[in-house]
């Protein structure tokens, strides 16, 4: 069995986000599919797809495998490790496909049937008031979330804090966090993604004031860059004795992006993604290398429902597994772009997919349905974040 073909499909899922999908076809007449979103660089990844193709195509599925390797040091960035990381997810999916197996069952030992997740629900909110992000988050505990979380900090940069209206959105972001608290009640847990966006003397106050409303985690409260790592190490240890967690790491890429942020504990818990950090291998090293050090794993999911399907299976296998995000209800088109049974939330939790493969299939008529529309800048994030 060789590689036949490989296509890109794109497909704009709202006014913020288009999901860029690779089908790999065989010989044979098996395919497999993978997700590289990377919002406004679909052009860039095109092309770089385009370089690989011939490469890839005649060869075996087991023979690419060595071709697929991410490398923190590409010099194509998260462009190309994102376009490697979804060929490999496409690999992966044939292999199990033709072993008569769910992914899960061709890379380990599942063991859990059921993911906890968690709501992202910043997407979907357009109200943006603090009634705004309360109601929503109200809602998605009625849907049945155990979970929740929100990017309060709208607009807001640390080099910028000497702007008094910089000053006052802090102060409208941290009113959101505590009448999403208020809202949601205590016994459901509150996460808040700050986007890189303070430093660590700002962050460090951002801990303190926001102690009362008991968030389960801070993520990507500053850069992670290597100079920050130090501050990163303190701000885990001030931010654990305040009584929450930090989080982060989502833009990283292999082992070897990870193995200082995990060997140097510089965060409580690290947030791969398997569109970018190198597809299903390498985040099952990564989250072995997190398990080795106490580090807990809860990757990162912001996108559309083929990466909800492949880390549903990467969540079953990790033994340091804490919980997963979901992007919720962000597009209207999530759940008509792929074909098959989709997971339904019971007790805050999504099933294991059980089909060979990766558990669901892209649907064409549906994706050209919804064509891939250049995004405004304004939809695009800030390039001083992160």
């Amino acid at each position: 069995m060789k590689i036949a073909a490989i296509d890109a499909l794109l497909v704009n899922a709202s006014e913020k986000s288009n999901w860029s999908f690779i089908r790999m076809t065989t010989d044979e007449g098996l395919t497999g599919i993978g997700e590289a979103s990377l919002q406004g660089w679909e052009s860039v990844q095109l092309a770089y797809l385009d370089k690989l193709k011939a490469d890839l195509i005649g060869k075996t599925p087991q023979q690419t495998l060595p071709l697929l390797r991410a490398h923190p040091h590409s010099l194509g960035g998260l462009v190309a490790n994102s376009i490697i990381s979804a060929l490999e997810q496409a690999v992966t999916d044939i292999r199990a496909k033709a072993a008569g197996v769910p992914i899960h069952a061709l890379l380990g030992y599942a063991q859990r049937k059921a993911i906890r997740v968690y709501a992202n629900i910043n997407r979907r909110i357009r109200d943006r008031t603090p009634a705004g992000f309360a109601e929503n988050a109200k809602s998605a505990v009625a849907d049945g979330y155990s979970a929740i979380k929100i990017a309060p900090f709208d607009d807001v940069y640390w080099e910028e804090f000497g702007n008094p209206e910089v000053r006052k959105r802090i102060a409208l972001g941290m009113e959101r966090v505590f009448a999403t608290r208020a809202a949601i009640g205590p016994g459901v847990d509150l996460m808040i993604d700050c986007h890189w966006r303070f430093d660590e003397a700002s962050a460090t106050q951002l801990i303190r004031d926001l102690e009362p409303a008991k968030l389960f985690w801070m993520e990507c409260l500053v850069s992670e860059s290597p100079e920050n790592h130090a501050a990163l190490s303190r701000l885990r240890k001030y931010a654990n004795e305040w009584g929450t967690q930090t989080a982060g790491a989502e833009r990283q890429v292999g082992v070897g992006g990870f193995r200082a942020i995990v060997e140097n504990r510089l965060m409580n818990v690290i947030m791969p993604d398997v569109k970018y950090a190198g597809g299903y291998t390498e985040m099952l090293h990564i989250a072995e290398l997190a398990a080795q050090h106490g580090i807990a794993y809860s990757p990162h999911n912001p996108s559309g429902p083929l990466c909800t399907m492949a880390t549903l299976h990467l969540c079953a296998l990790a033994g340091n597994f804490l919980i997963m995000e979901h992007q919720l209800a962000e597009s209207s088109v999530y759940l008509d772009i792929m074909k098959g049974e989709h997971p339904k939330l019971v007790d805050g939790c999504y099933a294991v997919p059980d089909t060979p493969g990766v558990g669901m299939e892209l649907n064409d008529e549906a994706i050209r349905a919804h064509p891939y529309k250049p995004l405004p800048a304004s939809a695009l994030r800030d390039p001083r974040l992160g």
